[in-house]
């Protein structure tokens, strides 16, 4: 493997130079949302205030709600701190929306891996899906690649009551899938059945691309706060957008049935969600710049990534397949080592909740697992594909990739 040339960054920036033109087009159409819905919804400085207790009567807990169902297009929203995370979101959805007897189908093959223990993918785990009697079906990837839509109405039929949509490739070589992907979803599944659940993981997704997946059919959708909506500075959370009784029943399932929607307190964190969700066309746009120099920089020293580096980015992670843990953990340790914060620390595989393999997770983030952030991971496994994915600044990132050398 030959040692990279020390211009590789610099050739990789002309030669993106269209590519990046075409996405501060993205980015100038999202802000341009997002601005439009903040004025509409008259976002004032008593937004920013917040109750205790049960959080009764929270003003700006109520505009977060309208503010991203008209950005998403949809008729209801809930925007909370309290969501864990993005597999927590995604729970709240699936337990919200299936009951006993229902079927759910993934069209995108294996899902996530920290899903495997909420759906009982391979095992019944207690209090999964399949433990309280939901049945489960996935269509093979097409090519072990992307979507089989020919396959579609082999698995899908009229006793299905959700397919469940996987946006980006999680731990997973596939294409992500694009807007166009997910409303040729979404039209076979409707033909087949108007009244089956299309519910679309938008998890690394949000704003990279001017459309989202409610403004093709998607009847609901879900993603975290520390991830691309949350723009590199919210906490912690989760939202669902959607319909209005599919979001009400995911939302009863993240506080009780017959509040849904109406309680929680914010914890002061009304302003800087607001806040967030204003920097967050822009810090994707950056993220996308970022992923695709990493994909050419990847690509230029001999490794297969995916997506390439002027495709099109419909989530903020490309995969590079290394096929050697020793070089894997390496990088990691770089990555760790130009990160802002805890750049002493040295990563290492271990054992996570929700993961089957031993994961290795490199990136000082100044919010814990924010992976709008700088950093890499991947499950300890053969061919020891690295995920790399986030970066706030195209600087850091450039400058994390200047360190990185083949012998």
């Amino acid at each position: 493997m030959r040692i990279k040339e020390k211009n590789t960054l610099e050739e990789g920036e002309k030669y993106l130079a269209e590519h990046f033109r075409s996405l501060e087009k993205i980015e100038e159409t999202n802000f341009n949302k997002v601005l439009k819905a903040f004025t509409e919804q008259k976002v004032g400085e008593e937004h920013f205030s917040w109750v205790t207790g049960y959080g009764h009567d929270d003003l700006g807990r109520q505009k977060l709600d309208l503010l991203f169902a008209q950005i998403f297009n949809t008729e209801s929203a809930i925007v909370r701190p309290h969501f864990v995370s993005g597999t927590h979101t995604i729970s709240c959805c699936l337990f919200g929306c299936l009951r006993p007897d229902d079927e759910l189908v993934s069209v995108c093959g294996e899902p996530y891996d920290t899903l495997h223990e909420v759906i009982g993918i391979k095992n019944k785990y207690k209090g999964s899906l399949k433990d309280f009697g939901v049945h489960y079906k996935e269509i093979p990837l097409k090519d072990n690649f992307e979507v089989d839509l020919d396959s579609i109405p082999e698995y899908v039929s009229l006793k299905t009551k959700m397919v469940f949509i996987q946006r980006s490739k999680g731990y997973h070589w596939r294409k992500s899938l694009t807007i166009n992907d997910i409303e040729q979803i979404v039209s076979i599944v409707k033909k087949i059945n108007k009244n089956i659940i299309c519910f679309v993981d938008n998890c690394f997704g949000e704003f990279t691309e001017e459309l989202e997946p409610t403004d093709v059919g998607a009847d609901i959708i879900c993603g975290s706060l520390i991830k691309n909506i949350g723009g590199g500075i919210v906490p912690a959370g989760g939202y669902i957008a959607g319909k209005k009784e599919f979001v009400w029943l995911s939302a009863e399932k993240l506080t009780a049935p017959g509040i849904g929607t109406k309680g929680g307190s914010m914890f002061d964190l009304n302003r800087i969600i607001f806040q967030g969700l204003f920097f967050a066309p822009h810090i994707v746009s950056q993220v996308l710049k970022s992923v695709s120099l990493v994909s050419y920089f990847f690509k230029q020293n001999g490794f297969e990534v995916n997506p390439g580096p002027q495709d099109v980015k419909t989530d903020i992670v490309v995969a590079i397949k290394l096929k050697n843990r020793i070089l894997l953990e390496n990088i990691c340790k770089i990555v760790q080592s130009n990160s802002p914060v805890n750049s002493h620390l040295t990563p290492v595989p271990c054992k996570l909740p929700g993961y089957e393999d031993e994961v290795i997770m490199a990136g000082g983030t100044f919010i814990e697992g924010s992976t709008i952030e700088l950093s890499c991971d991947a499950p300890i496994r053969e061919p020891y594909i690295l995920y790399w994915q986030g970066g706030l600044n195209f600087l850091h990132t450039k400058a994390v990739l200047s360190k990185i050398s083949f012998l």
